[in-house]
């Protein structure tokens, strides 16, 4: 990471900005959370029926049981018509279509129908992300279902081009231009007890810590939270950074790491790998993904360092403000302190190391491949056609990205934020990320302009 891309990712944190930076870059996207759109249970899914584009579908061989049939469009639920986010364009126009070479994505793509149809008839909840329209997409997933799990590069390109058609985003009445930046999930080494150089906790969540949801007292602050205590008979603001380090306060923790500086990275990132370095779990790798948060704002320490005169704003990288606490071991907790967020996590198994933890529209995110978008715009579960460059040079970054995030910085047409994956190499790829962007999304045919489910 080259410069400080950090603040609070989580798009449900107060709704604070996510990834303030010393205003050098803006970015990032948002875990997952309970009051996202719940998922059916599979356990009793029928099976899929395959169809042809415009044509109504023929019962053919049971497919796996965890996909839904296709659900016909109720009348009341109209095609959506051309809007003013939204011009039909065709593939020719979509800079490197031909040079796709679609790796990595039909795993994903997969994942991410399945979790559209199963939201089929369901309402997600008022303050939820906005997810595209399930029923415009039951005949294009089906079709998917019918190519299995490892259809190769022109089978996907033939099934992209049959059953989809690119709408370009548009700002007014001009295509969107707009800026593209990454994401990642960091690895710490961590033990489960505080030994050595492993002193740093991350918490799980308090007990006494109270989430108010505002909007249910006052509908036009729904989707506002604040995050309390109870003293006596009064709800007061939660305890800062600096006050759950009293060991009196301190919840439980999950891991200690053996660097503060990417401890409160991993807590910007808001998810991450902790391997455990120690004890009987030597070896073992798991994910500490966002739980909640302290409720209190995001304060750069950055920006304080450059503040205080300890170092030029060119050096305020995660790398600079490592070798800053290197040099400076007793005046740390003090740095720390100055940010007063502080975001709890739980524990979590990671059943497959290829993908990341999962994202706002509740599904793993696939590196190289997931997007943060702006879902005022670009529904959550959409297909969408990225044109902007290779972090760091200019190399052209064009191919077909998964709609499956969000994040508080995330804003506007055609803004997105690239997910890259885990460890230094992505952080580091992550960091260089900030390229002019354009976008396109892709929509099943017949169907009008992308729009979302409510």
């Amino acid at each position: 990471m080259n410069t400080i891309l950090s603040s609070l990712r989580h798009a449900r944190l107060s709704r604070l900005p996510a990834w303030l930076a010393l205003g050098l870059l803006a970015a990032c996207a948002a875990p997952p959370a309970p009051d996202t759109a719940p998922q059916t249970s599979p356990a009793s899914e029928p099976a899929v029926t395959p169809v042809q584009p415009g044509q109504p579908g023929e019962a053919s061989k049971p497919q796996a049981p965890s996909w839904p049939q296709p659900v016909a469009r109720p009348a009341s639920k109209p095609v959506a018509p051309s809007n003013k986010f939204y011009v039909k364009t065709s593939w020719q126009h979509l800079p490197g279509w031909q040079q796709e070479d679609f790796s990595g994505l039909w795993k994903g793509l997969l994942a991410n129908c399945r979790s559209v149809l199963l939201r089929t008839g369901s309402t997600p909840p008022q303050h939820a992300p906005a997810v595209v329209d399930s029923y415009a997409w039951q005949r294009s997933c089906a079709a998917a279902r019918q190519l299995g799990a490892t259809p190769d590069a022109a089978a996907i390109r033939q099934f992209l081009e049959t059953w989809l058609e690119p709408w370009n985003v548009r700002q007014g009445t001009q295509e969107a231009r707009s800026i593209a930046t990454g994401y990642y999930e960091p690895v710490v080494h961590a033990s489960r007890q505080p030994e050595g150089l492993y002193q740093w906790p991350l918490l799980e969540v308090p007990k006494d810590l109270l989430t108010i949801d505002l909007g249910r007292l006052y509908p036009e602050l729904v989707g506002k939270r604040v995050r309390g205590k109870v003293v006596g008979n009064r709800v007061v603001p939660y305890d800062t950074r600096g006050e759950l380090d009293q060991p009196e306060r301190r919840p439980p923790s999950i891991v200690y790491v053996n660097d503060p500086v990417e401890a409160f990275f991993l807590q910007i990132q808001g998810s991450g790998r902790a391997v455990i370095n120690t004890g009987a779990e030597q070896g073992k790798v798991i994910r500490l993904a966002y739980a909640d948060h302290n409720g209190h704002p995001y304060v750069s320490i950055g920006k304080w360092l450059v503040d205080q005169g300890e170092m030029p704003l060119s050096q305020a990288s995660m790398q600079g403000i490592k070798a800053w606490a290197q040099q400076n071991p007793n005046r740390v907790k003090t740095l720390l302190n100055v940010n007063p967020g502080m975001v709890f996590f739980r524990e979590e198994p990671i059943p497959d190391p290829e993908v990341g933890p999962n994202g706002a529209f509740g599904l793993p995110l696939t590196p190289r491949r997931s997007i943060a978008v702006d879902p005022s715009i670009v529904p959550l579960g959409s297909l969408a056609y990225l044109s902007t460059t290779f972090p760091g040079s200019q190399q052209p970054f064009n191919r077909v990205m998964l709609a499956q995030d969000t994040g508080g910085a995330i804003k506007g047409a055609a803004r997105v934020d690239v997910f890259w994956g885990f460890g230094d190499e992505a952080g580091d790829i992550a960091g260089k990320m900030k390229n002019p962007s354009r976008l396109w999304v892709l929509w099943p045919k017949g169907e009008g302009a992308p729009t979302d489910s409510r």
